[in-house]
C-alpha cells in the first residue's frame, strides 16, 4: 500500500491486480476500485484511461531521493509525494528525519576559479537554489545549496583560485 499526498490531499493506493503491467489493471483508490490503462507515448509521456475515461499525462520534474514529482494532468499541474510502508515506519519511530543530515559548509568539490558569487551573507535559501558559480577544466559549475538555511558567511571572493575541498560558504 501506498500512500500519495497530492496537493496536499492524502490518497491511499493500492494495486488489486498483480498480473497486470505496473500501472494497469485494478487498483484500490481509497478504498473504491478503479480500472487502469496506460501507455507511453513518448519519455515521460503518457496517456492514460482511468475508469472509461482519458487523460494525458506528463512528468515534469522527479527527485527519487525526496520520491516526489511535479505531474501535469490534462494541463493542470499537480505536485505528488509518495510514500510506503517503510517510510511509514520509519516516521512513527521518529527516525525519518536521520536521512536527512546538516549541512554546515560547502567546500569546493574540485580546484577552480570563482567566477561569481550569487548568494550574500545572511540570504535565507532553500535546497537547489543557486549560491556560486566556480570554473573548473574550462567549464561552469553551478553550486547549488545542498540544504535550507541562512547563509552566515562567504569565505572566498570573485576572481580566486580555490584547492579541492577549501571552504566556500558556511550555513
Amino acid at each position: 500500500m501506498y500512500t500519495a499526498n497530492v496537493n496536499n490531499t492524502s490518497y491511499k493506493i493500492e494495486k488489486e491486480d498483480l498480473s497486470t503491467g505496473q500501472a494497469g489493471g485494478q487498483w484500490k483508490l481509497n478504498g473504491e476500485t478503479i480500472e487502469l490503462d496506460s501507455i507511453e507515448i513518448s519519455p515521460g509521456e503518457f496517456h492514460v484511461i482511468k475508469n472509461d475515461k482519458s487523460y494525458t499525462v506528463d512528468i515534469i520534474k522527479i527527485n527519487k531521493e525526496d520520491k516526489t514529482a511535479l505531474i501535469k494532468v490534462n494541463g493542470n499541474k499537480y505536485e505528488v509525494k509518495l510514500t510506503d510502508k517503510f517510510d511509514e515506519l520509519l516516521k512513527n519511530l521518529g527516525m525519518d528525519s536521520l536521512a536527512a543530515k546538516k549541512v554546515n559548509n560547502i567546500k569546493a568539490p574540485m580546484p577552480g576559479l570563482v567566477l561569481n558569487i550569487i548568494a550574500k551573507e545572511g540570504d535565507t535559501v532553500q535546497k537547489g537554489d543557486p549560491l556560486l558559480v566556480l570554473e573548473a577544466m574550462k567549464m561552469e559549475n553551478i553550486l547549488k545549496s545542498p540544504t535550507d538555511g541562512v547563509i552566515k558567511r562567504i569565505a572566498v571572493q570573485k576572481g580566486i583560485a580555490v584547492e579541492k575541498n577549501q571552504l566556500l560558504i558556511e550555513f
